[in-house]
């Protein structure tokens, strides 16, 4: 006669089930947070990001090296933050279960988890165009995507500190975009090195970004004319994007520099039993923050 399955057993069993089936699906998940962001781990209750001016070009060398000053920048905070959630299954409920209904449970919370950290690493653009202070605050107090960025070195903003504008994505309006991030200046004023090679859109813009960046031709033109924006840029289509018109352009490379995801606690699966009530309990916690330091890697398009 086999041995009844015991309080232990049972908690032993259903807990490794459950965890594979939450980590199982986590996998299968779609994400776009380690496209848009450097992911890194931070062992503090918060991350502070104070921003350094650049220096002047080098001048002739008469004998002399000189030496030149950089300006204190802005600072940025980012703050951690907590999130949770769980599940539970009483023990006639999973004895029961005869088509499998509970396995359903784990995955469920897995996706929970997923649109959780997707929908905080949207925000970035969801909410580019005002001052968000959710995970974060930056003492220069302007939103990511603004006509109204300023400088600590006392250098003049008149031209290059502009990274907004209101066209709707066409090829015309991706042209201008370019030819103004390119254009932009750093904290002195000066030129940097700006290369646009990324196109974020919201699922409605899909057709437009890919007949912009995929047809060889000009699109919309029945001449043979070259389309300059063919094989230009990387495309990322993110259903987490709110706002059907909006889009942006960046350059990857200075996007990973500046754009930062930290993560205090990752993701955990954790499990307990009430042994009086023989009800098995599973939890997922993680904290995090995100945060960018710099707007010179984005210009954005708020479409009205």
């Amino acid at each position: 006669m086999p041995s009844p399955m015991v309080s232990g057993s049972f908690a032993d069993l259903i807990d490794k089930r459950v965890t594979k089936l939450f980590y199982d699906e986590l996998k299968q998940l779609p994400s776009r947070k380690g496209d848009l962001y450097s992911v890194e781990k931070s062992n503090d209750s918060f991350e502070r990001w104070s921003e350094v001016g650049q220096i002047g070009n080098f001048t002739a060398f008469t004998g002399t090296v000189g030496y030149q000053s950089q300006s204190q920048g802005y600072d940025t905070t980012a703050t951690h933050l907590e999130w949770a959630n769980g599940l539970q299954i009483e023990r006639k409920l999973y004895d029961d279960d005869r088509h499998g209904m509970w396995e359903r449970k784990p995955t469920s919370l897995a996706n929970s988890a997923n649109r959780t950290i997707e929908t905080h690493a949207a925000t970035l653009l969801v909410n580019a165009f005002s001052v968000d202070t959710t995970f974060y605050n930056n003492t220069e107090n302007v939103a990511l995507c603004s006509n109204s960025h300023t400088t600590t070195s006392g250098a003049s903003t008149s031209a290059g500190f502009d990274n907004l504008v209101t066209s709707a994505l066409s090829a015309t309006a991706l042209a201008a975009a370019r030819i103004q991030m390119v254009g932009f200046r750093g904290d002195q004023a000066e030129r940097i090195s700006v290369m646009p090679d990324t196109l974020w859109i919201p699922p409605d813009l899909y057709d437009v970004a890919y007949e912009i960046t995929e047809s060889m031709g000009k699109p919309g033109v029945a001449l043979n004319d070259r389309n300059v924006h063919f094989g230009k840029y990387k495309v990322y289509e993110w259903n987490y994007m709110t706002d059907a018109n909006n889009w942006f352009l960046c350059d990857s490379r200075q996007q990973k520099q500046w754009v930062v995801w930290f993560d205090r606690v990752p993701l955990e699966f954790a499990f307990a039993e009430e042994l009086d009530t023989l009800v098995a309990k599973w939890r997922a916690y993680m904290r995090y923050s995100m945060a960018w330091f710099n707007w010179r890697w984005i210009l954005g398009a708020q479409v009205t």
